[in-house]
């Protein structure tokens, strides 16, 4: 029987460039899948920031892999674990073994790692219960750190999963955007990167002796995802005026060509390969770094509580969120929909060695745990606003197929069925944050965007009969050139992350010394047979 939904499994964190704790990681998760669903879900997806060191993650997948293999590990353990205490399995000596509805017999191992794409320090891990499932992945990649290179960036799959009957398709996007309070507009200016250079193949190849090939001819925004490091003077009209203009650089300067210069056909074929192709799901989730505050906090300033009984409880703190301030007022995050925030803030997290002084020290003495671990003595960083930086988003059932026929409201494309934090871990100061949902699976001539409602919206704007909804015509025109820009700024990458493993890692160190030990050897033995 033909799948009707798509149970979907996102989680994001930002890593802190270490290796996690496979068990307590696992114990998490187990209470994450376990939150208001039923069963395993059909595709996993981890969205992880700053994944592992800056050396290791410019060079690639061979350092990478050991960062990886223990969120695999720690998926599969939590599955396991779920399964055993359901009746949706069999047990089969100490293996067990999954069965579906159609009667294929997956692997004791529940879930297998079909792709895992990094741009820089921010990977995407996609995990699947039935590999066979997942009929086509594509990958998509932009950095907008110096030069384009990906210390800070995005990376996407884009997915279609089903069976020959019936399948839908899925877009997924990890994300890391510029840190600190007072970077709000780079925050911003990210976003629109990634709607513009987040591209599932090469504009330049999908219509071909269209574009120049000199990409120095196309004038292109500051895109250095690692924002200011020192806030602005507060009284400066030099640098409102400086970041005034960065702020308006993505329409003053077109990106070449203009939508404006092309047909309403080579604008839908740029459309689909960006993240906006009217007939996907698209989900977003990363650290994006907003905070309640462009400024930092001044000393004995009130934080949010988790004592549900205290005047500075959290959800007094929401309504200053940026993310959702920007997101609503239509200057990042288009069109996109958000599951009502019912955890504390994700950031900054100060781990501590004792419960002295811990904003949870009664707990932690007590013997509190979470999820079967003991709970980790924190206090906020006094030097940073905490703020929801950690976050998924999404955008929900299309305009065009809001209301059927008869005017009756259709059931939600996207159903949340759980949107949490997992509790704070003792090797990042951010706590992961999760998403499950049920996806409608929707095909693609259901889902398509009507040729009349896309020729409107390209010539009105992005707006639709009063709805915005990015996918009848994306706010910012595809940048054609990123594509390449990414290519060169991939080599760069190496070189700096060669570099950088020579002369910052004891792995590096340990190389060099040999290499200078076999050089000097080589050159006294050839000495003495002279």
């Amino acid at each position: 029987m033909a799948p009707s939904t798509l149970d979907l499994f996102i989680l994001t964190f930002n890593c802190a460039k270490n290796l996690i704790n496979v068990g307590v990681f696992a114990s998490h998760l187990y209470g994450a899948l376990s939150q208001n669903g039923s069963g395993l879900p059909d595709l996993v997806a981890f969205s992880l920031q700053e994944v592992a060191p800056l050396s290791y993650a410019f060079i690639g997948s061979y350092f990478l892999n050991p960062y990886y293999a223990r969120y695999e590990e720690a998926l599969n353990l939590a599955s396991a674990r779920l399964l055993s205490t359901s009746l949706d399995h069999v047990q089969d000596g100490s293996e067990y073994a999954h069965q579906t509805a159609g009667g294929a017999r997956i692997s004791p191992r529940p879930y297998t790692l079909v792709r895992a794409k990094n741009v820089g320090m921010t990977s995407i891990l996609l995990f699947a219960r039935d590999p066979a499932a997942v009929q086509r992945i594509e990958e998509a990649e932009c950095g907008f750190g110096a030069a384009d290179m990906g210390n800070k960036g995005a990376v996407g799959l884009r997915v279609t999963w089903g069976d020959h009957a019936r399948s839908t398709e899925v877009t997924l996007v990890a994300t890391h955007l510029a840190a600190m309070e007072w970077n709000l507009k780079k925050r911003n200016a990210n976003w629109r990167t990634i709607m513009s250079s987040l591209t599932f193949a090469n504009p330049r190849a999908v219509l071909p002796g269209l574009f120049p090939a000199d990409i120095t001819a196309s004038a292109t925004p500051d895109r250095s995802g690692a924002g200011q490091r020192v806030a602005p003077p507060a009284d400066s009209s030099e640098s409102s005026e400086a970041e005034s203009e960065e702020d308006d650089l993505p329409t003053r300067i077109p990106l070449l060509p203009t939508s404006g210069t092309l047909t309403p056909e080579q604008n839908m074929t740029l459309r689909d390969i960006s993240i906006f192709k009217p007939t996907s799901h698209l989900f977003v989730a990363g650290d994006l770094n907003y905070r309640i505050s462009t400024s930092t906090p001044p000393p004995l300033s009130n934080f949010p509580s988790f004592d549900p009984t205290s005047d500075n409880h959290f959800p007094a703190f929401l309504p200053r969120d940026q993310l959702t301030q920007e997101r609503l007022s239509g200057r990042a995050f288009q069109g996109m929909s958000e599951a009502p925030i019912t955890f504390g803030p994700t950031y900054k997290y100060n781990v501590l060695s004792s419960p002295k002084g811990a904003e949870n020290e009664a707990a932690v003495r007590a013997g509190a745990t979470a999820n079967g671990v003991p709970e980790v003595p924190w206090k906020f960083a006094s030097h940073r606003w905490p703020g929801w930086c950690d976050r998924v988003l999404y955008l929900d059932l299309p305009a065009w197929l809001s209301s059927s026929s008869s005017g009756d409201k259709k059931k939600k494309a996207i159903e949340v069925r759980a949107y949490d934090s997992l509790p704070v871990v003792r090797t990042s100061d951010h706590r992961p944050v999760f998403l499950r949902v049920s996806v409608s699976v929707v095909d693609r001539d259901e889902m398509a965007l009507p040729k009349d409602v896309a020729a409107k919206g390209f010539e009105g704007g992005w707006g639709l009969d009063g709805q915005r909804d990015p996918r009848a015509a994306p706010p910012v025109p595809v940048d054609v050139h990123a594509w390449e820009r990414r290519a060169a700024a991939r080599r760069r990458e190496l070189i700096v992350g060669w570099s950088a493993f020579f002369w910052s890692t004891r792995e590096g160190a340990l190389v060099l010394a040999t290499l200078v030990a076999l050089v000097v050897g080589s050159w006294w033995l050839w000495s003495i047979a002279q």
